[in-house]
């Protein structure tokens, strides 16, 4: 529910627009206006508010009797639910669709707005919850759709580096048919979480009425009361645009999405197995393993009854709402500035844009597979397809000068000659890191890297690791990085091991080794006792 009294204050205390109320409460704009036009009309109600009113009483005044689903215009003629529970549950093959269209010519005959059919199973199902608390879990043709992450993760290997990078598994199934469909993501934010949602609906061929989601981030930010929880507004206009509507699950009640639910359960006991023993280099590769797994869980018989899932899902797509002509995409807006190596970073990977915009500010929009780059006035420079891993370099020939060395302030002449300052080490390694890519622009910031630890560190601590780098042959980026804050501990431990050894030393005669030595000390001894014979003769 808005906050009604809020609301009336900012606007009728304080003067704001419904559009600026809208922006700080974090709410619809529509939701705010239509509110403040119904209050306006309002007679039993005015500015200054009673003391002690309610939003509940504020609603009542406004719209008259509450109901359960909330405050609703009462313009649109409101199903009989209890009547329409009982024709499904006792009648077989009844579907909600049917249901609806006899609703709606209903209301046409009478002359009655009437609500459409994703509005119409929303409130059906909210009804359901008040009324029958089983009833909401019951699965109608058509209407739902579960999201849900599994909890089990695997590992994709990068080639280049080694790196380990777990993937994530995003499962969606439609209750009635219980058609499974799954995705393996490497990253799970907003835009790869659009993305996979768009790869359910075409795989489901359709659209259902709701999507029930788990309380991730990407689709919930907030879910107090469960009746109106506040969704990520991305996510929302995804529903939007695919007119359908989110039901977040409640906290903490898997049997919101038993479905979805059941369906991890399976996969994880089932040939999740044989994917976890497997190595992976690539997601496309892992997905189409995923995938071949997924179309045999779906045609797999059932236990328990007839028929398998693929045989029910044949069914229910054509209960499914129809797909869009476009999909959504999520947009990601950035400004970024192009370093003196002629790539932009993004999103911790690096993409190269013509030498004509070194130095300069760059736009960035960029969709889960793309990204686009174009001038602060507009004028589009080039595009990309999107890094599937963290420092991913995607470089254009084209987009570089004939010469690094004769064009901008990075160059290896530029890095050669801060390497000579610190001394000869540092400057092997900057040289074999200068050689370590097909193109010498990517490595620029390695190079950058390596040499500002001179200044946190200092030039013998860095010249120091650089030689240990080389006896080891190791002449590489992240030898430095993960091993110079060794070196730099020991050197400290050991200047101050020596200062100490100066400090006691101070002001004492140091002796020559050979003085030392033992018939030196005896024939120094016999001299002493020769000459104090001598003096005991002469007395």
């Amino acid at each position: 529910m808005l906050d009604y009294k809020d609301i009336i204050t900012k606007r009728y205390g304080l003067g704001m627009s419904g559009s600026k109320i809208a922006d700080l409460l974090k709410v619809s704009k529509s939701g705010v206006n239509d509110f403040l036009r119904a209050f306006e009309k309002c007679e039993d109600l005015g500015f200054p508010l009673p003391e002690g009113i309610t939003n509940y009483g504020i609603a009542e005044k406004v719209y008259g009797k509450a109901t359960y689903a909330g405050i609703r215009d009462t313009s649109y003629e409101l199903p009989d639910y209890a009547s329409i529970h009982k024709q499904y549950e006792n009648k077989s093959n009844m579907t909600l669709v049917y249901l609806w269209n006899r609703y709606v010519r209903k209301c046409r005959d009478e002359g009655k707005k009437f609500y459409q059919y994703r509005q119409f199973c929303e409130l059906y199902g909210k009804w359901c919850e008040e009324n029958y608390e089983t009833a909401h879990f019951n699965a109608i043709i058509g209407q739902t759709m579960e999201v849900d992450f599994a909890g089990q993760t695997f590992e994709l290997i990068d080639k280049i580096t080694g790196e380990i990078i777990p993937i994530v598994v995003y499962v969606a199934v439609l209750p009635y048919s219980q058609y499974v469909y799954a995705e393996g993501m490497i990253s799970t934010k907003e835009p790869q979480w659009i993305d996979v949602n768009n790869h359910a609906l075409e795989w489901f061929g359709g659209v259902p009425a709701i999507v029930v989601c788990d309380n991730c981030k990407q689709a919930v930010i907030a879910n107090k009361d469960w009746i109106e929880p506040d969704l990520n507004k991305d996510y929302a206009e995804w529903a939007d645009h695919n007119r359908t509507a989110i039901m977040p699950a409640k906290v903490k009640k898997p049997k919101y999405k038993s479905s979805v639910e059941a369906a991890v359960g399976i996969l994880e006991k089932g040939f999740f197995h044989d994917l976890e023993e497997r190595k992976y280099f690539s997601l496309k590769q892992f997905n189409a393993d995923l995938w071949e797994g997924i179309e045999k869980l779906n045609r797999k018989p059932f236990e328990k009854k007839e028929h398998n899932r693929y045989y029910y899902w044949e069914e229910e797509r054509l209960e499914l709402m129809a797909l869009p002509s476009m999909q959504y995409q999520y947009m990601e807006r950035s400004i970024a500035k192009v370093s003196s190596d002629f790539h932009v970073r993004f999103d911790n990977a690096y993409y190269s844009i013509d030498k004509a915009y070194v130095h300069k500010r760059v736009s960035i929009r960029a969709t889960a597979t793309t990204v686009k780059f174009y001038s602060l006035s507009g004028e589009f420079i080039c595009e990309w397809p999107r890094a599937i891993h963290k420092g991913q370099w995607s470089t254009d020939p084209k987009h570089l000068p004939s010469s690094y060395n004769n064009y901008g302030e990075w160059s290896s002449t530029y890095f050669l000659n801060k390497a000579v300052s610190v001394g000869p080490n540092t400057v092997k390694v900057i040289k074999a890191v200068l050689k370590s890519r097909s193109l010498e622009v990517q490595t620029y910031r390695m190079c950058l890297g390596i040499l500002n630890y001179s200044k946190k560190y200092g030039k013998p601590v860095l010249e120091e690791c650089c030689k240990q780098a080389v006896e080891v042959d190791r002449l590489k980026y992240s030898y430095i990085k993960n091993s110079i804050a060794a070196v730099a501990e020991d050197m400290e431990s050991t200047n101050a091991s020596n200062a100490i050894s100066e400090e006691r030393n101070r002001g004492a005669f140091v002796m020559d080794a050979s003085k030392m030595n033992v018939e030196t000390l005896l024939s120094r001894s016999q001299e002493l006792a020769h000459r104090k014979e001598k003096e005991a003769d002469d007395e």
